[in-house]
């Protein structure tokens, strides 16, 4: 099965975010992960909004779990913290 990685981000540097985001991208296509929202349009509905939400499917829960583990994804996630407030889960789909 699938997975959709989604994190709802609340920017609070963008050149360090930045940074981050450069490496990122790279390293969850090394994974197998694909794009299909960033930070697009959105409507709340229920909880806390977060201004940036981003949604990548990975091929399975584990090649997701294995990208956040990753020295190249954790090297990325080094610009994220202290620049952001995020939250960030991965769930199986059901395809």
């Amino acid at each position: 099965m699938g997975a959709l990685w989604i994190a709802h981000v609340t920017v609070t540097d963008p050149v360090a975010y930045g940074r981050y985001a450069e490496l990122a991208g790279p390293a969850i296509a090394a994974h197998g992960g694909t794009f299909i929202a960033r930070g697009g349009r959105f409507v709340q509905l229920e909880g806390r909004e977060r201004p940036r939400n981003v949604v990548a499917r990975f091929p399975s829960l584990e090649a997701a779990v294995a990208c956040y583990n990753s020295p190249e994804y954790q090297a990325a996630l080094d610009h994220a913290r202290g620049a952001s407030e995020r939250e960030l889960m991965v769930v199986e789909t059901t395809d």
